[in-house]
């Protein structure tokens, strides 16, 4: 590959930062902060060694093993090793996502909207494009990396040395490359960049699931996981390097195959073969809700399957919440115990409602699809038919709804029947379904809050800032001891604690009027913008 192949890949990467810039800014602001907070509010809550290791007493179950990964350095749970082990699984699963989506974003995705034809047709080199995310991206995560090692090593906590927090913050930027690097091979290999998010996604999934199998039952089948052989660094306990020496060499290799697949492809093919659809649309998709629920299908049955692994993984572990936690100072501060109340229905009230929030990213991302939609100035082919602008978007909203429906019901199943099967408190799989169905009010709000944006034309990521702060109240707002005045702005709040609280009917009715209004006010706002408002 000659140099004329990646020429003005510079002045590509000077356009992608440009485009991504707030996104990133704020994407690596607030990972820092959340990991620093992290390592401070262990440092603060688990006073002695003795604390620390009654929670390593607790994280040996399988059910943890599978969720976070296997605890090294349980002998001697100093804070680093407990900061390693209890959050490193789920930050490289955050990075991940962040991977995938910013690739395709800018390679699969702008070869369907023509924007890469466009720039193949002036002066730049074959590979430019490719080259120039990949490029951005490694920048991105070697600032993270940087940053988060030189922060973490600033808070100056004893067990967290320089050459720990310095693996912690590598191992983070080396997960993102790797991730990033294959997702860029996927955008080779699918025709859609549908396609090229599935096969990324799927690869995560199947990442984190074989390493969870493996950290609990063989620890050789961990290796053939991403997720396994960045954890074997250890960090903060023995901090072995090799394994992010290994990832690094990896990803470089898949950015070679990458860039040699992108020299002999067509713009636009793709070298995994598309099954072709129907000559002729049938039943409901004759119609636009029809087609729109055809469309989203997939992504409404991978989230349902990953709310019910949710609810099933946390309602495996229903059956020791009161050994686990009942003397775990950490938990007793995020869950606000109370007395004469047991501890496994205050987790269950807790956990339904991180859920809840989980099966609410979907039916806000049904709604958006919309101006997604617009940006690709489809809906005005649609408009130029007889649908109506208020049933355009009506069906929308109608789909984020029954999305809605689904996952939360989806993830109720999943924590009924394993917290059922374990749970010895007075707890039926009813009760523990209906902890997460109650919050479809809640849900639905926030659905009419995303119709209100897209009637509105702009100000979408308000919708995904105020959710992020509704989670934020909810895992934290306790421990970070919000005041009711603050913790009232969350619709969540006003949801009622079942079990541990009856039902408020007049509470749920209220908030499903409000969502109907703001459904209705979308719709008023969408009827009468300009398209691309």
């Amino acid at each position: 590959m000659g140099k004329q192949q990646f020429l003005q890949t510079g002045r590509l990467m000077k356009l992608i930062i440009r485009r991504d810039r707030i996104r990133l800014s704020v994407w690596l602001i607030g990972f820092l902060s959340v990991t620093l907070l992290t390592a401070i509010l262990y440092n603060d809550l688990y006073s002695s060694q003795e604390e620390r290791q009654h929670v390593a007493s607790t994280m040996e179950n399988p059910a943890i093993t599978a969720l976070l990964g296997p605890g090294f350095g349980l002998d001697n749970y100093t804070e680093g090793a407990m900061m390693a082990h209890q959050m490193l699984a789920i930050t490289i699963l955050i990075v991940a996502v962040m991977s995938v989506l910013l690739v395709v974003r800018h390679t699969r995705a702008e070869e369907e909207e023509g924007k890469v034809e466009l720039i193949r047709a002036l002066p730049s080199g074959r590979l430019a494009n490719v080259a120039a995310i990949l490029l951005v991206m490694a920048a991105t995560y070697l600032v993270l990396a940087v940053a988060t090692g030189i922060g973490l090593y600033a808070l100056g906590i004893d067990s967290m040395g320089l050459n720990g927090s310095l693996l912690y913050g590598a191992a983070l930027g080396v997960a993102g490359l790797f991730f990033a690097a294959t997702t860029a091979l996927f955008a080779q290999l699918a025709q859609t960049s549908k396609g090229a998010v599935g096969l990324s996604f799927l690869l995560v999934g199947l990442g984190y699931l074989i390493r969870a199998v493996g950290d609990v039952s063989n620890e050789a089948l961990s290796w053939l996981s991403p997720f396994g052989w960045i954890i074997q660094s250890e960090v903060y306990v023995n901090n072995y390097w090799w394994p992010i020496v290994l990832t690094f060499f990896l990803s470089i290799a898949i950015i070679a195959v990458t860039f040699y697949l992108n020299s002999i492809r067509d713009l636009g093919a793709g070298f995994l073969p598309t099954k072709n659809g129907n000559r002729h649309a049938k039943g409901l998709t004759k119609s636009h809700l029809g087609l729109t629920l055809r469309l989203q299908k997939t992504s409404i049955i991978s989230w349902a399957v990953v709310a019910f692994v949710f609810g099933a993984t946390y309602g495996s572990v229903l059956g020791d919440t009161e050994t686990y936690f009942a003397e775990i100072e950490m938990m007793k501060e995020v869950m606000a115990t109370q007395e004469g109340v047991p501890l496994t229905m205050q987790f269950v009230t807790m956990i339904a409602s991180i859920i809840a929030v989980l099966a609410t990213l979907p039916a806000i991302m049904a709604v958006n699809k919309l101006k997604k939609e617009e940006k690709r100035n489809r809906t005005e082919q649609l408009l130029a038919t007889a649908l109506a602008r208020k049933k355009l978007l009506g069906n929308y909203i109608l789909v984020g709804l029954i999305t809605s429906a689904i996952t939360l019901a989806s993830a109720g199943l999943g924590l009924g029947i394993a917290g059922a099967a374990v749970i010895e408190e007075n707890l039926t799989f009813i009760e523990l379904f209906n902890a997460i169905m109650i919050y479809l009010p809640a849900s639905w709000v926030m659905v009419g809050l995303a119709a209100l944006f897209i009637g509105l034309g702009r100000l979408n990521a308000l919708a995904w800032i105020y959710l992020g702060f509704i989670f934020l109240v909810i895992y934290m707002g306790d421990l970070l001891q919000f005041s009711d005045a603050v913790r009232n702005i969350s619709v969540f709040e006003h949801i009622a604690s079942y079990p541990i609280e009856d039902i408020n009917i007049i509470s749920s009715i209220f908030l499903i009027v409000l969502a109907f209004s703001l459904i209705v006010l979308g719709v008023m706002l969408y009827r009468r913008r300009d398209i691309k408002g």
